[in-house]
């Protein structure tokens, strides 16, 4: 116990003991208080202020201390697997993490973000709200519309990369077309609007776009099921993003080779139980909220439970 004091004190600073915890000024908020509690014994920390928080300490060893740290950790730590770790960082130095995609939004599309819309759009807006999509939804997702051309009667909602560039756009019907989506046809490898995605908090995965509407933070995998290799995946390994999967119960094998992967790289995981919704996106944003608090942490024993009440 007294060796692993030893390495947070070297990365996190001075601190002061209270009871069974430890506590440190807080990385995130830098309160000028010492508001970080460290439990060792539970392996949890949590800050009083800003509500940073982890099931297991050994987040702030990799997210703030150096490699040699990470490696003095894992000799009182067994679970640590700093090769695989490694490993997918190296991921982002391939050529091909270099090549953005970048496309054009269709020539036919027209915002709703806008203070002087016509009566066209008025059965789009009604589409929107009847499924919980505010004002504020539209112009932080930049949600618009095609009235004409390959993506007639259709809702569009565009992704942009880090950058702000357009490299992806959902394309929803809201008339009568029986083909609900029709999407370009471009990778969907992309985290869909990672402009606006913070990786340095909870990070909910979920299946469509208007699912991500409701969940917040969050990010659509748009009927993917991620490679190891994938960009959303190189980015939650890269800042040690905290993960709830929140896919549509009839999914909930992909749900499951998720939350492998994400074990795999020693992220932690939580699984989101949204039944019996159909998905997230006909849940009340409170409803969702809730769920979250109540989301199972998943850990390679309770995977193992999983599958095997599953066959």
């Amino acid at each position: 116990m007294s060796s692993k004091i030893k390495i947070l004190k070297k990365v996190m600073g001075s601190c002061y003991h209270s009871s069974d915890e430890v506590l440190f000024f807080c990385p995130k908020c830098k309160h000028h208080k010492k508001k970080l509690s460290v439990n060792l014994e539970k392996n949890k920390f949590q800050c009083w202020v800003c509500g940073f928080r982890g099931n297991n300490v050994r987040r702030l060893i990799r997210r703030f201390g150096s490699f040699t740290d990470q490696q003095e950790w894992a000799k009182f730590d067994d679970s640590v697997e700093i090769a695989s770790f490694e490993e997918a960082f190296s991921m982002q130095q391939e050529p091909e993490e270099n090549i953005l995609q970048k496309i054009d939004l269709p020539e036919e599309f027209k915002t709703l973000c806008s203070d002087s819309l016509s009566l066209a759009s008025k059965p789009i807006l009604r589409f929107l709200y009847e499924r919980g999509v505010s004002d504020l939804d539209i112009l932080k997702w930049k949600i618009g519309y095609c009235p004409s051309g390959e993506y007639k009667e259709r809702v569009i909602i565009p992704s942009f990369d880090d950058d702000g560039d357009v490299n992806y756009f959902v394309a929803r019907t809201y008339g009568t077309d029986w083909m609900k989506y029709k999407n370009p046809p471009a990778s969907r490898d992309i985290v869909f609007n990672e402009l606006y995605v913070d990786f340095d908090d909870d990070l909910i995965i979920v299946e469509g776009v208007f699912d991500a509407v409701v969940a917040g933070n969050a990010v659509p995998i748009l009927g993917s099921s991620l490679r190891e290799d994938s960009k959303l995946i190189k980015k939650i390994v890269e800042h040690d993003t905290p993960v709830y999967i929140a896919l549509d119960p009839d999914v909930e094998a992909k749900a499951m080779r998720l939350i492998k992967k994400m074990l795999t790289f020693d992220i932690e995981v939580y699984k989101i139980d949204i039944t019996p919704y159909d998905d997230v996106g006909e849940m009340t944003r409170k409803e969702f909220n809730n769920r979250k608090i109540k989301a199972q942490l998943m850990t390679n024993d309770s995977f193992l439970e999983r599958a095997i009440s599953s066959i």
